[in-house]
This record gives C-alpha cells, structure tokens and sequence, in this order.
C-alpha cells in the first residue's frame, strides 16, 4: 500500500521550494532528504560514519516523532538509509515521544540510549536499546527506564581509562558513571553546576541564567574535554564549553553555530573521520520544513590551533567527497546524495528499496569512479502496474544520457527481477542521476544497481544461452536446464557432485593480466538444500596451485535466485599455467542452478 496523501504532500511543496528557490532542490545538504529528520548522532565504526536520527512526522506541529532512523555513509555524502530499527514500542514501558538519544559501541554490542515518555509516570525517561550490529534491530535491554527523573537528550562517552558517563538534561544538566555492563550505573545522578563561567550568560530569563539548553554532546580530544550542547532557546543556536575533566570544572568558550536555518531547534553531534572533523546538526531546509519538520545537514571543518572550534555555518553544499563510490559492485538503491520526489521502504529482499517513484523523479549519487568505462548497468527492480524507464545520466538530471533500462511490470511492488542495459560514455569520475521516466502515477521500486565495467565478459557463455558451450564440470553432472533460469531461457545444472569443490568451470588462463582487478557476478539456486555456494579461481603458476575467493559466500536456496558478486585482485609469482573459474559449495554436495555469470 502506497501513502498517496504523503506523497502529493512531498510533490506540492517541492514544486513550490523549486520555484521559489531554485536551487534548493539541486542540494546536497540536507544529507537526508527523504523523510525529515532530527537530533543527529554520528559513530564511527569499521570505516563507517553511522548516523542515528530522530524522525519528525510529514506535517508535525509539535514534536511528534514515533521512531528512530539508521544511516550510513563511507564517503560522507552518499547515504544509505537502514530505515528503521528501534520505535516507542521497543519499550513496552514507554507512551511517546522518540526523541534525541545516541548510539556508542562497547562489548561487541551498540547501546542507543534515548529519552522516551515513561507510561507509568508521565515522565520523560531514558532507555536503553542494544543490538548485535550497528543497523540493529535494536532491543530494550533492560526493560525498564534506567533513569527517570523527567529530562531529556541523552548522550555518552567513554574515556580513555574505559569509565564510561551519561550525561542529559532540560533544564538542569546530570551525569551518572555507567558501570561496564553499560545498562546499569554507580551513584546517584549527579548534576553538573550551571555557571555563567562554565556555560555563559543569558539575558532575559531569571529562572536559565546560563546558554545551556539542551542537547548536550560530550567528548575527548587532546586531552581537553568538550561539550557541544544547544544554547538559549528559543530559537537556539550552538555553544561550546570545556574542562580538564569529564564532570568538569566547565569553562564556555563561545558560539560553534549561531542561530539559523528554519528551525528554531538545534542538535549538534561531532566526529573525527578519515583525517577529517565534522559537525552534525538540523535545519528545517527541506520543503515544508520548520521546527516540527526538519533535517540532519553535516558540515567539515578544522580545529583552531589552540583546540577551540571555529564559528561553522550552514551550507547547502555540506562536506566534501570522502574518495568515491565503486560502481562495479552491488549498490543500494537507498544509498542517496540527492533525490526529487522518490522514497524509501522496506524491501522483500531485505533491507530497504526506493519506491513511490514517478515520471521526473531522480536519485542523485555522487563522485562515481568509472575509471575506463562502463559497458552495462542493472537494477533490481519491480513493478506493479507496467513499468517504466531508468535513464542513466551523468551531471544532472537533464545531463548526458548514457543508457536507458526499461523496467517491465511484474506483478506486484516487492515481485523482483532484474533489468540489464548497455552503457556508453561513463568513464572517469562523475555525479550519477538515476532518472524514472513513463506514464502517470507509480512506475516502480528500486532495489540495488551495479555497471559492468568495459572490457568484456571473460567467460564464454556466461549467459548459458548456448547451452553448455565453453563450461565443464570437475565431477558430477553438467546439463543444460530450460525449466529454471534467471535470464533468457537457459541455466546451467550442476547435478550429481560428489566433493564440495566440484561444479561448473572454465579456464581463462588466457585472459588474466597480473595484478589486475576482476569483477564477478553470478546467480546461483540450488536443486536442494540451502548450500554456502562461492565463486573462486584456482591459479597454477611455477607449479603451485592458490584459490582465489572471488565472491563471499552466500546461501543460495530452491525458492529463487541469489547474486553472488564481488571484486579482487589477480596476482601471482612465475609462470601462469592454468586458471580456472568455478563455482563451489562451503560444504555439501547439493546441486546447483548457474546463470548469468561475469568475469571481468
């Protein structure tokens, strides 16, 4: 079921921010553009920027927020959305009110601490979710608020000797040590004095003589002990204080952000990533944004030489480019530096698939390194009226046309399959527009895309059309199958193995160039069975036999097709002698499906 209302709500008021500021839609910050969002808390992890958000509801006029958000980004501009996993109801104690909390990760686990409305009380509350992976789902650890004394916005660190503190508050500011086991802690909460000294002064209000108001975001650099927190509402703009130590004594050391934007709300979040430091924070700068709706934007910036943070303003062009974005492996859909018009949602497969697209409607991806060029490009893709068109362009959404996929119906919104289409002209580094194109109303979802790159496919026969020409098998069984396939109207069926290694193989000893990197793809099903299935190369040089995993391993099972892919790099010592690429099993002897396989 589609959210019409929602969506001709999104289509009007881009319409209207499209003519009244040009250039507004062509913007890469906000970073999120979507949904709207709030109260941003980035973590660093395994070469990743994780990003945990507060969701504000399309046409809120209060705080009306019912879920938490997951993002995550390897280049800081493109951002793959891991939708939702951890609402209100996580909680079985809480009521409302998902507001601004914040994930940090110890003992092999992510801990979201967030401020929830306590049912039995009344009283804001802090709980606890935890969860094996940083994209959750996330689960109430502790069943129970582990604090309550009705304020909010909490925040953690962890310093150096491993003694890990929670600090939140509105109006007052309070701490706890966290004991080890992060859901319980030592002590009664403590609060930190608010001093004119420790968080400057403000006018007008008798009963907040201090620029502390909320939000505050705690940590450690050099030595020096910040916290960044959100001052003198309203509207609020960000300060700074610091001290020589985790509860202080603090001493405020200015504005980091003044008041600006559509909000009058603010929430910083800061991190160091790859050689970089950045500065999170919302603005209402989306369409239809405001106090109640808006948006998580980041900008980069340096450190003075002292430590103290320069003024930093908000752009609409965000931070720059971490490296670029590999176009020879599986992307998300959902992996966004710009978008008109289109959404996201959960998908079939897994994850999330962009959706509720329409004639116009673009993705943008940023900094796409084609290097030599691009052959083709597939999408996953369904449909559940008749389809329509992908148009891969390069600059913009009106820029240079280098492909065209046509998408057919079919059957149904999470029904998926995919469409292959050739490429010409992608080559260096470039700004991807993903532009949909048909008739009125939905056209269809986009799961993942990936290029081939230029070059050619290594292996003969890789679309099995031809039967079993160029293939062999190590043992067992090697037959042509019409009855089950992928694409077009043959596969290959690797019955009858006796040895986890054996299955269809085919020498490109011929087509290797030392240290070179090769694509794979391939789309395995088993006959029985869910086997650990993976493409690999043995290499025979000086004598010596190696196998190169060319794929990850991945289940392959009889209810449909599973893509293995993967890129890695070809090299040996001496004298190639032989090279084989074939498709295994971790372990089993379970038969298997092959098609549409790429070398390359």
């Amino acid at each position: 079921m589609r959210p019409a209302l929602r969506t001709v709500l999104c289509t009007v008021g881009l319409l209207l921010a499209t003519m009244l500021f040009p250039s507004l839609a062509r913007a890469d910050n906000p970073i999120v553009q979507t949904i709207y969002t709030a109260d941003p808390a980035p973590l660093v992890h395994n070469g990743r920027v994780y990003l945990y958000t507060g969701h504000d509801e399309d046409g809120s006029t209060y705080f009306t927020m019912k879920e938490w958000r997951v993002w995550s980004s390897a280049d800081m501009v493109n951002w793959t959305d891991h939708g939702s996993p951890m609402n209100v109801a996580t909680f079985s104690w809480a009521s409302a009110d998902a507001w601004a909390g914040q994930t940090v990760y110890r003992n092999g686990k992510f801990y979201w601490y967030v401020p929830v409305k306590d049912r039995a009380s009344g009283q804001m509350a802090i709980g606890v979710g935890v969860s094996a992976s940083p994209t959750g789902p996330f689960t109430d650890a502790i069943g129970r608020p582990l604090v309550r004394n009705g304020e909010i916005d909490p925040t953690v660190f962890t310093d150096d000797n491993g003694q890990a503190y929670l600090y939140w508050g509105n109006p007052n500011l309070w701490y706890v040590r966290l004991n080890p086991d992060m859901i319980s802690y030592s002590g009664s909460p403590a609060q930190i004095p608010l001093t004119t000294t420790g968080f400057g002064t403000r006018t007008g209000n008798t009963s907040r003589p201090t620029l502390y108001e909320e939000g505050p975001w705690v940590y450690k650099r050099n030595g020096l002990y910040y916290n960044v927190f959100a001052a003198k509402c309203c509207s609020e703009f960000i300060g700074y204080s610091t001290a020589p130590g985790p509860t202080g004594p603090w001493t405020y050391r200015g504005t980091v952000m003044p008041t600006q934007g559509g909000s009058f709300t603010n929430h910083a979040g800061v991190i160091d990533f790859n050689g970089g430091s950045y500065f999170f924070y919302h603005n209402g700068a989306l369409p239809g944004g405001g106090g109640f709706t808006r948006s998580v934007a980041v900008e980069k910036f340096t450190y003075n030489a002292d430590g103290t943070i320069p003024t930093i303003t908000m752009t609409t062009a965000g931070a720059p480019q971490v490296g670029t974005l590999n176009p020879y492996v599986r992307q998300e859909a959902e992996t966004i530096a710009g978008e008109s018009g289109v959404e996201t949602e959960p998908s079939s497969e897994g994850g999330m698939n962009v959706g509720f697209i329409e004639n116009g409607d673009y993705v943008k991806v940023k900094g796409v390194a084609f290097g030599t060029g691009a052959f083709s490009f597939t999408a996953r893709v369904a449909s559940g009226t008749s389809g329509g068109r992908i148009e891969v362009r390069l600059g913009s959404a009106t820029g240079t046309l280098v492909g065209t996929c046509t998408v057919p119906g079919t059957g149904g919104w999470q029904n998926w399959t995919s469409a292959t289409c050739p490429v010409s002209g992608a080559t260096g580094t470039r700004d991807v527009f993903l532009r949909f194109a048909g008739g009125s109303g939905y056209l269809l979802n986009l799961n993942w895309w990936q290029f081939t790159p230029s070059g050619g496919n290594l292996l003969t026969n890789g679309t099995m059309e031809d039967g079993t020409a160029g293939w062999t098998s190590s043992g067992g069984t090697l037959s042509s199958a019409t009855d089950v396939t992928h694409g077009g109207s043959r596969s290959l069926l690797s019955s009858g193995r006796t040895a986890a290694w054996q299955g269809p193989h085919q020498n490109v000893t011929a087509q290797l160039t030392n240290g070179k990197s090769y694509t794979t793809s391939v789309w395995v099903r088993s006959q029985s069975g869910t086997p650990s299935t993976k493409a690999t190369l043995a290499l025979t040089a000086n004598g010596t036999t190696n196998y190169v995993q060319l794929t990850p391993a991945g289940a392959v099972n009889t209810g449909g097709w599973t893509r293995l892919t993967g890129t890695t790099t070809i090299s040996w010592t001496g004298t190639l002698t032989n090279a084989s690429f074939y498709v295994e099993t971790a372990a089993g002897t379970d038969g298997l499906y092959i098609d549409d396989a790429s070398f390359q």
